[in-house]
């Protein structure tokens, strides 16, 4: 018996996950109280669902959709199957940007957040050369990272005062609760251009997936799909990061669940790597959501609980498959 196709229902799981999520929260509140007879009620039922739970739903979908299809992307270029996209560096500088705006007061910490994005798809650009291979982009990303990490922890160590600190730290943690329209307006454009970007490279990938040789004489270009694949993951990841934080391992996680889905297929991957990582993040947020009894779990630290071990898990059977 033949599996089912993973598009319908992986929709079906975000469809779900997201009425879910628009039905939980700290009031009893649901969406059927939008038609409630108590003018009141009604009321304040629009008011949590329309001003808190949609765009936290939504930029939990958002994010969790840019970072699998970001890791689905770098795991075909790169032919690497523990890539994702914290190896361009692209998570790092970002977190940068925003730690940045923060420790200066500039008007807006996300919108640090998205210049450090895009400043580390130039960057990425100005490193590895139009013409560098694979393993030159990878080595760039990873001095890109350290460096970017390294002007993070310098801003923390001369932070003006303990409580700043402490700010710039919680928030780096990754969080999608308590963000509003103001966050989901200025990221949701870079982030659909990322995606728009990124979908683009779907046809190379599977070419190059053949083979270099194989992906020319089909008349791929390597220069112009690894370009795609930089400012696309530039554009979402660094717009997502900017507004919810650095959240780890869900690009590493996603393609590995779904890739034998597809036949392993790599153009295929992206879009259910995209629905696979909206549905991961949603089920993560309804899941710290569900466990906090006081102070909620930090969204980043909820996936890197899942994710440390799978990707260990990863690296001792790729270390079992070697000769």
């Amino acid at each position: 018996m033949s599996r089912p196709a993973p598009e319908p229902v992986l929709a079906l799981l975000v469809l779900l996950l997201t009425v879910v999520s628009l039905s939980v929260g700290a009031t009893a509140l649901g969406p059927t109280d939008l038609w409630s007879a108590d003018p009141t009620r009604a009321t304040l039922a629009r008011t949590v669902l329309v001003e808190i739970r949609l765009p936290r739903t939504l930029l939990a979908l958002l994010t969790g959709g840019s970072l699998g299809l970001a890791g689905a992307v770098l795991q075909g270029l790169l032919r690497n199957p523990l890539a994702d996209p914290g190896v361009l560096g692209v998570s790092a500088v970002a977190s940068l940007g925003a730690v940045l705006a923060f420790y200066f007061g500039l008007w807006s910490v996300a919108a640090g957040g998205v210049a450090g994005g895009l400043l580390a798809a130039l960057l990425l650009v100005a490193l590895a050369g139009r013409r560098a291979g694979s393993l030159t982009l990878l080595l760039a990303g990873v001095a890109l990272s350290s460096f970017a990490v390294a002007l993070t922890a310098l801003a923390l160590n001369l932070a003006p005062s303990p409580l700043a600190a402490y700010e710039m730290m919680f928030w780096l943690l990754g969080s999608v609760a308590d963000r509003s329209w103001v966050h989901l307006r200025l990221a949701a454009p870079l982030i659909l251009l990322g995606w728009v970007l990124l979908f683009a490279t779907r046809r190379g990938l599977s070419a190059l997936a053949l083979g270099e040789a194989v992906a020319h004489s089909l008349g791929i270009d390597p220069v112009r799909l690894r370009l795609l694949a930089i400012v696309g993951t530039a554009c979402c990841v660094g717009a997502a990061v900017a507004v919810s934080g650095s959240i780890g391992f869900v690009g590493l996680v996603v393609p590995h669940l779904l890739r034998r889905w597809v036949g392993h297929d790599p153009g295929r991957l992206l879009g259910v790597s995209t629905l696979g990582g909206a549905a991961l993040l949603l089920a993560a947020d309804l899941g710290v959501r569900a466990l906090a009894s006081g102070p909620e779990l930090k969204l980043g630290v909820a996936t890197a609980l899942v994710g440390a071990p799978f990707f260990l898990a990863q690296v001792v059977r790729m270390r079992g498959e070697q000769p």
